[in-house]
């Protein structure tokens, strides 16, 4: 059979290269030479379509057409409008509320039924992309008579047909043990913090010494292994701990502080920030404590009413830095100066190019800049093969040569 050349796909514009470079996994792709019968394919639900389009950009693969309709009783339609069989599909959907006013629980039966579509539709393996996995933050009983919803959601995946969820910066890590004979990846986001600290806030503070001058703070004990990631990514040898007693959900009775941030550049490390109530309470304890100058890198950021409200009257937080696994809208972006948003669309994109061809994730975050060869599929492997060696390497930028955002 005659090789059959790639179709020319639109790659990232100067702008989309521009704001790629900021991110530590950055790697200039090439358009496979050979389309073979076990394609990479994309799809998306409504939720973050920003992001799934930023994917297929890093990755110069064009979307899979799917048509997603809402019927006048709320009830989901769906179509997925090429053929797919025997190829290797990802499903990028966020679980969250997306700017065009879709909320969480849509989302939800959104992802689900994508996953049921496609499996009816014979691909051959199905991913879930799920950058925000809600209702992680309800992964036990607390109390009497109340549900464990982060099992629920991860029944419901399995019992769709899902093969993999790849995930960023679960809440709690042990909901992985929920997915039966189901591999979760949950990727970290350390590295993008690391730069981002190393780029701008040790320029804009002025810190000559990382590891004497900035303290890492974990706003409470769970999240101590995340902030100690990034403590070593960046040199910082400080890393502080928030303890806090709630009353009730988003709603903070007291907190105390276990280390010393006197003069120190502090920032805070969390996987989710909701209402912001326990963040702005954290960012005054350290001022109070003579904390420098006060930041935070908050993966998640949900930023319900009156979040926003929040983060302009907090005098002690100089600025609010999350990621794009949940959308913010433009208004958004208006009435808060403060919010900084890093893309993830290229540490997802890798994680999807090294899932399809049959790669190590956890060698991703060994912190090697040096090249890394991607594989790319031969033309006469069969579609039950793994992929043979790449014929064109794939270079991962070096982090020194790259420029930042204006």
């Amino acid at each position: 059979m005659a090789d059959q050349k790639h179709p020319t796909l639109p790659g990232p514009t100067t702008e989309d290269e521009k704001r790629f470079r900021e991110t530590h996994f950055y790697t200039r792709r090439k358009c496979k030479a050979v389309e073979t019968t076990y394609r990479l394919r994309v799809v998306s639900g409504r939720a973050n379509r920003s992001l799934a389009g930023d994917i297929c950009k890093v990755l110069r693969q064009s979307e899979t057409p799917c048509k997603l309709t809402q019927f006048a009783n709320g009830e989901v339609g769906i179509k997925v409008e090429q053929n797919v069989r025997g190829d290797d599909l990802f499903v990028v959907q966020p679980v969250c509320k997306s700017v065009d006013g879709i909320d969480i629980n849509t989302s939800m039966m959104e992802l689900l039924l994508m996953v049921h579509t496609l499996r009816l539709a014979s691909a051959k393996r199905i991913t879930a992309i799920v950058p925000y996995f809600a209702y992680a933050r309800q992964d036990r009983k607390t109390k009497p008579r109340v549900p464990i919803s982060a099992a629920c959601v991860s029944q419901m995946l399995q019992c769709m047909g899902v093969d993999r969820i790849i995930t960023v910066d679960l809440h709690c890590g042990q909901i992985q043990g929920f997915f039966h004979n189901t591999p979760v990846d949950n990727l970290a986001v350390h590295h993008e913090w690391g730069r981002y600290i190393r780029k701008k806030v040790v320029e804009k503070e002025g810190v000559k010494d990382i590891a004497s001058e900035v303290t890492i703070v974990s706003p409470d004990a769970g999240g101590v292994e995340r902030a100690m990631q990034v403590a070593d990514s960046i040199g910082a040898k400080a890393v502080v701990t928030i303890l806090k007693r709630r009353a009730e959900a988003n709603k903070i009775e007291r907190m105390e502080m276990i280390g010393d941030v006197s003069g120190q550049v502090c920032v805070i490390i969390d996987d989710i920030c909701d209402t912001g109530g326990t963040l702005c309470k954290a960012c005054d304890l350290l001022k109070e404590h003579g904390a420098r100058a006060v930041y935070a890198c908050i993966t998640h950021g949900i930023l319900t009413h009156p979040c926003v409200d929040r983060i302009n009257a907090c005098d002690s937080l100089c600025e609010f830095v999350t990621t794009d696994s949940i959308p913010q809208s433009e208004e958004t972006h208006q009435k808060c100066p403060k919010l900084k948003v890093v893309n993830i669309a290229p540490l997802l994109a890798e994680a999807i190019e090294r899932t399809h061809t049959e790669n190590s994730l956890s060698s991703i975050f060994g912190g090697k800049k040096d090249a890394i060869e991607l594989p790319l599929r031969s033309p006469s492997a069969s579609a039950d093969m793994r992929p043979a060696v790449a014929e064109v390497p794939v270079h991962v930028t070096d982090l020194d040569k790259m420029t930042d955002r204006d």
